[in-house]
């Protein structure tokens, strides 16, 4: 039996986890806290090999239902306490993934600093943040925990009591009691109102601090100041890709609700300010660019006559408290002392300011030139602008297809567009796209689908008026497929004055095509050669400068496994770089990445990387969904950490030399073929050709326990067809994770690494190609939290036993096979042997994890079997929570 170390538990996790059973032992008694102990102390023993603990369910028949849920919510905090304690140690964070040290490595093959900061004038980063419905806690768990985090910090500073005088360790387990006494879980489904108030909570508790620290980091390494290149970006209330939820007034109620937060941020910090520029005309001299402020500000305050530059921030907290009254129809928290004009955008705001700056600038030698709650404040304006986050517009192309037909037939164009060939639609749109002419008519009847997407374009071009053009600037096409699908876009956002016609015509909102499927991503440089062709697209692009191009991980794993979605991605994206370089635009890729490994989750990091020479030049967007929003951004110190590694790793991927040559390339992109066309048919073998398949999979996971769950806005399904082909990828992916087979993030693999006959091949790729490291990281990872053995007990739940069986020893198999050939080609003996720190922190949750999914499984036949207890579904649900947040990363 290979050696495997002890767990060991960082002090955070062992505070916290005491603190949890102190609360538990105080609220519940001491002798559900012994049972507790007893089941967690047991599983522990199993896990550790401990002699005598081969059992896994030891404790739980003798748990009633109260007790169970009791259990369960018990496990579910402890794993939530010990990610917070992960996050704050940086265990999910990148080593050595800083700018500091991607600068060092580009020196040391001589790329400077220059070269760098150049690159960074014209890049931009983004973390996108979309509602995917596998963050199932309710928002008052999440303020707990970063009340929480908040107290250890303080802890952290050395200090004993809290601004109040509360002893910071009783302030901490006040905290955890009233997490114990939380309900977890939503009792009615979860609105677009509610994701959107969910996301601004990291927007205003991590973003809005952070990132102004992190820019004065870069620029102490720099030895200049960046642009502002890493900026937000969420989906949240634009996404109506299969959400009917999603509608104009929800598109406003995300916008209205990012300027309130933004604005109330930046009049917190003036106030901040004003309390802090106490300078006195007796002691210092003032440049007039300050006494033209001090004149506009009506500050005529006795107490403040020797004080201009309180007396000039009065006036322009003035202003931007008009600009809070003028953008949200609320009045600030704290009002103004005088009346003022609102400021008309971000860049005028930002000019007093700088005005500020550079009359501190002009005396003492610079002495408070730069930095401090001033640099600060100016660097969020840059980077926030009245906005906070771009918010993109997603849709599908269907949708469009059928609007437009719409249009154009009440406006007499044409009578049957949907029957038209994909040349002749694009000759009709390119011909309506070059004229003035609107095509709706407000005295005409529309589908209401119609009506529906015209008044989200109009509220776009409300957004562009009311919080500038930075506020809106893509809408992505989902199964975009042809030329056609971009072009009735534009269709539509010139009918809201978002399209320009006219030489050269201009388009305020990009269009993005969104490739998902294999078939998609391999058509996809053909799709955007022909975009490019048009004399009017190369107008706009030219213009713009660059063109974004999405990719979808979820979709093309659900279609074609694991190793031939990431393959296929990685080949379009090469693919791409050339038609963009002939076009001459810069190319940006959007990265539709999940939580989950079988949704192109896995260290960003690394994924940036692996990215093929050319094809980030600067410019990248990644998703960052669900669960992995509180891994990444749950504390300040985890958002820091994972914002650096994106910053980094761009720069590394856009500037640093190739890794290999192109001979080794060649040689390793030929293998990579093989492998992943063995693998395609392997999965495809399994998923879609085998009998009795699609029923498996619906009886052996929690799928229809999961639909149940009110844990987003968007339906499980994009039609009401039980197929796998229409399932979403989130539920199709978070129910196999939580079965503990998370086989959409390794199935096919051992097949086709185990016929691929040169194993000498195989390591030489493992040990010197960025790709296929990060690949077989993913994959390594997604192996160690996934269980044959508890996935073998959920068999129980498959109604034709014969049948399971069989499609089970299958699964199994090609488990074994993932896990032997991976093992062989990184010379481990174990898994995550060569990644101590990740192999920690997976260990350290299994003993949790495995009495939720007997429980779950309890719970499901008793659900199944008709019990109409409240508290078996309530069991379930929590079980669902529990078993997610102990896996982090499985939706």
């Amino acid at each position: 039996m290979n050696h495997v170390p002890p767990i060991a538990q960082n002090p955070d996790i062992r505070f916290l986890g005491r603190l949890l059973g102190d609360v538990i032992r105080a609220y519940d008694g001491e002798a559900l806290f012994r049972r507790i102990e007893y089941i967690r102390s047991s599983s522990v023993d199993r896990a550790r090999g401990v002699a005598g603990a081969d059992a896994i369910d030891p404790g739980l028949d003798a748990l009633s239902l109260d007790d169970t849920l009791a259990f369960t919510r018990g496990f579910m905090l402890f794993s939530m306490l010990a990610n917070l304690a992960e996050d704050r140690q940086g265990v999910t964070a990148e080593p050595g993934a800083d700018v500091a040290a991607a600068l060092e490595r580009l020196e040391a093959e001589g790329i400077g600093r220059d070269q760098a900061l150049a690159l960074l004038d014209g890049a931009l980063v983004v973390p996108v943040l979309t509602a995917h419905p596998t963050e199932v806690r309710r928002k008052s768990m999440i303020d707990h925990r970063n009340k929480i985090a908040e107290l250890l910090r303080m802890k952290d500073l050395g200090r004993e009591e809290t601004p109040e005088g509360d002893l910071i360790d009783q302030a901490i387990l006040r905290q955890i009691a009233l997490l114990w006494q939380t309900r977890p879980l939503r009792r009615e489904r979860l609105y677009v109102a509610d994701e959107v108030e969910t996301a601004l909570s990291y927007m205003r508790d991590t973003f809005l601090p952070v990132l102004p620290a992190l820019y004065a980091r870069w620029e102490r390494a720099l030895g200049r100041r960046p642009r502002s290149f890493l900026r937000p970006g969420t989906w949240i209330g634009g996404d109506r890709d299969g959400n009917p939820n999603v509608t104009a007034e929800s598109l406003r109620l995300a916008l209205s609700r990012s300027a309130e937060t933004v604005l109330a941020h930046y009049l917190e910090q003036l106030h901040a300010l004003g309390a802090e520029l106490s300078i006195s005309t007796e002691l210092a001299a003032i440049t007039p660019q300050i006494e033209a402020l001090v004149d506009t500000s009506h500050d005529d305050s006795p107490a403040r006559r020797d004080e201009p530059y309180r007396r000039a921030i009065t006036g322009i907290y003035s202003r931007l408290a008009a600009t809070f009254r003028s953008v949200t129809g609320k009045s600030p928290a704290r009002p103004p002392s005088t009346e003022a004009e609102p400021y008309s955008d971000p860049a005028t705001f930002r000019r007093d300011l700088v005005a500020l700056a550079r009359g501190l600038a002009s005396a003492g030698g610079g002495a408070l030139a730069s930095g401090g709650a001033l640099g600060r404040l100016i660097r969020s304006v840059e980077t926030f602008g009245f906005h906070l986050a771009t918010l993109d517009l997603r849709q599908n192309a269907d949708v469009h297809e059928r609007v437009v037909a719409d249009l154009l037939k009440v406006a007499g164009v044409e009578a049957d567009y949907l029957s038209l060939d994909e040349e002749a639609r694009v000759a009709l749109l390119r011909r309506e796209l070059g004229g003035a002419r609107l095509l709706a008519s407000p005295y005409a009847d529309y589908a209401e689908e119609t009506l529906s997407e015209l008044a989200i374009v109009r509220a776009a071009a409300e957004a562009h008026a009311k919080y500038g053009k930075g506020s809106i600037t893509t809408y992505i096409i989902s199964k975009a497929a042809t030329v056609s699908d971009l072009l009735e876009v534009n269709i539509l956002l010139k009918e809201a004055g978002l399209y320009h016609p006219g030489e050269p015509p201009r388009a305020d909102i990009m269009v993005v095509p969104l490739f998902e499927t294999i078939g998609d991503l391999e058509s996809g440089p053909a799709v955007m050669t022909e975009w490019f062709g048009l004399p009017e697209v190369e107008a706009v692009v030219s213009a713009r400068g660059y063109q974004e191009v999405m990719v979808g991980y979820s979709d093309s794993n659900k279609d074609g496994g694991y190793l031939t979605s990431v393959w296929s991605l990685h080949q379009a994206s090469r693919a791409l770089a050339p038609v963009f370089e002939k076009a001459g635009a810069a190319m940006q890729l959007f990265h539709g990445r999940g939580g989950a490994v079988g949704r192109g989750g896995g260290s960003s990091f690394a994924a940036i990387l692996a990215q093929p020479p050319g094809t980030v030049q600067g410019r990248i967007r990644i998703t960052e969904q669900g669960e992995v929003i509180a891994a990444k951004y749950g504390t300040r110190e985890g958002a820091a950490a994972n914002l650096e590694a994106m910053a980094s790793a761009t720069l590394l991927a856009s500037l640093e030399n190739g890794s290999i040559g192109r001979a080794d390339y060649e040689r390793f992109a030929g293998a990579m073929q093989s492998i992943s066309d063995a693998a395609f048919g392997n999965y495809r073998e399994l998923v879609y050709g085998t009998e009795g398949f699609r029923t498996f999979f619906r009886q052996f996971t929690p799928i229809a326990e999961i639909a149940d769950l009110k844990i987003g806005s968007r339906p499980a399904s994009r039609t009401k067809s039980d197929r796998i082909e229409d399932l979403r990828a989130i539920p199709w992916v978070f129910s196999w994770a939580q079965a503990r087979v998370m086989l959409p993030g390794w199935y096919g693999v051992g097949h086709a690494f185990k016929t691929f006959g040169d194993r000498t091949l195989l390591k030489e790729m493992a040990e010197s190609w960025p790709f296929f490291q990060a690949t077989l990281a993913n994959l390594e990872m997604v192996l160690a939290k996934s269980d044959m053995a508890i996935a073998a007990r959920y068999l129980a739940l498959v109604e034709d036993q014969a049948a399971g069986e069989a499609i089970f020893d299958r699964i199994r198999a090609g488990w074994m096979d993932a896990h032997d050939c991976l093992l062989e080609i990184t010379g481990q003996s174990r898994l995550l042997e060569k990644n101590p720190t990740l192999d920690q922190s997976v260990r350290l949750r299994l003993p949790y994890i495995e009495p939720l999914n007997l429980l779950q499984i309890e719970l499901i036949k008793r659900h199944r079997g008709g019990e109409s207890d409240p508290r078996v579904r309530e069991g379930i649900q929590l079980s669902i929570n529990a078993i997610a947040t102990a896996l982090r990363n499985s939706g």
